[in-house]
């Protein structure tokens, strides 16, 4: 089970789980769709989505130094990367459910630009996860990424919604 600040005290630790991206969402339909998943993850989680400015170059070393100045040194970071690890939506809710119960209730996704994630944020990275081989939009992962922590903490809670 995971952490909870039902009543607002602070006892209890609610999960805060930021996702730091290049590139801003343009199309409305985009921007529509996130905001569903951040309204139906704040029951569950502090959720919030950092857009970082897309560079203008081929390089992702100024991208990647602008996602490390947003990661605290607290934060889990799971790293969204096509060579990471694959997990089933079961797994997913599985590793944010123990790192919960180890305390670290601070995570970080990150989604890099068109040139992927540089060096040093796979470095700084805890995790690297994959959703698998296919290529994505950016903008479209932001939304697949929202929609399957949202089913996770379904998942943890055993509430219907994943079948």
């Amino acid at each position: 089970m995971l952490p909870q600040d039902a009543d607002g005290n602070g006892d209890n630790k609610m999960m805060d789980i930021d996702v730091i991206c290049v590139g801003k969402l343009k199309e409305k339909y985009w921007r529509e769709a996130l905001a569903e998943y951040e309204k139906r993850l704040s029951a569950y989680c502090r959720f919030s989505v950092t857009e970082l400015k897309e560079s203008r170059s081929d390089d992702a070393g100024e991208e990647g130094a602008e996602i490390l100045k947003r990661l605290e040194d607290d934060r889990y970071v799971i790293a969204l990367e096509i060579s990471g690890k694959e997990l089933s939506s079961e797994k997913l809710a599985e590793k944010i459910s123990a790192l919960a119960l180890e305390g670290r209730s601070r995570l970080s996704f990150v989604i890099g630009g068109s040139e992927g994630l540089s060096a040093g944020v796979l470095q700084r990275a805890d995790y690297r996860l994959s959703f698998g081989p296919m290529t994505f939009p950016h903008q479209m992962m932001r939304i697949i990424l929202a929609e399957q922590v949202y089913r996770s903490f379904k998942i943890i809670r055993h509430e219907k919604y994943h079948k």
